[in-house]
């Protein structure tokens, strides 16, 4: 392959690893962390660790392909996604539950030694939002352990491709490396955007806040239960 065709070709993968990035089940799982995390510093870092995890579990598999000249099965495929499914169901149940469990609601609340002055309090569960005293590698390993599930999943495709296009190990590597810089840089321009309207919605209103974060689980249960049911699907195909 010439040098101009072959930068072509890795310009391409930067491409289309910016379009990979906005999958659904892509957009579901990082919506839902971001829900629970609504900060503009925290929607890079979300991205970024997905798109480190996702790269990593592309190179490692693509590594063991040509390394081992091994074929990818349809099964594998299958089940890496529905381990996707399933993760997305868990995250988006998570997210519901939380919001079902962390309502307002009264507690009865008594001042002085003699129940004098005894009233109903409004108390809430729910982590305050401006209180973060996690270390930031707790705050990583999350979106890191959902963008390698994400890889796994995405690898059998990708590896088609590679394989087809490339003849020796450093240059597949190479050109899924580039991908991947693509897909980091897809999915932390893509946890901003997601970030903006429920971080705003903060500071707008409580309720709204609290809709974007069911729209979120939601719509990451749905996916999720989604790609379960068409993995069963094509598992009973003859």
């Amino acid at each position: 392959m010439s040098e101009p065709s072959y930068t072509a070709g890795l310009g391409l993968g930067f491409l289309l690893g910016l379009r990979h990035a906005l999958d659904a089940d892509h957009l579901a799982a990082v919506s839902t962390v971001l829900a629970e995390r609504p900060s503009l510093r925290a929607s890079g870092a979300v991205g970024f660790w997905w798109g480190i995890g996702h790269t990593a579990t592309l190179l490692a598999v693509g590594a063991i392909v040509f390394a081992f000249g091994i074929r990818i099965s349809e099964r594998f495929e299958i089940v890496a996604e529905a381990g996707v499914g399933i993760l997305l169901v868990v995250l988006g149940g998570n997210l519901i539950f939380k919001l079902v469990t962390e309502r307002w609601h009264a507690h009865p609340h008594t001042h002085g030694p003699h129940g004098h002055g005894s009233h109903i309090h409004l108390h809430s569960h729910r982590r305050r939002i401006d209180h973060h005293h996690r270390h930031w590698m707790a705050d990583s390993i999350r979106p890191l352990c959902i963008g390698m599930a994400h890889g796994l999943a995405g690898s059998a495709a990708l590896m088609l491709v590679i394989v087809a296009s490339a003849r020796e190990l450093k240059t597949a590597l190479l050109s899924i490396a580039v991908f991947g810089a693509g897909s980091i840089a897809g999915m932390m321009a893509v946890g901003l955007t997601i970030s903006l309207p429920v971080v705003y919605s903060m500071t707008f209103s409580r309720r709204a806040f609290a809709g974007l974060q069911g729209l979120a689980g939601t719509a990451s249960l749905c996916v999720g239960l989604w790609m379960l049911a068409r993995q069963a699907l094509w598992a009973v195909a003859p």
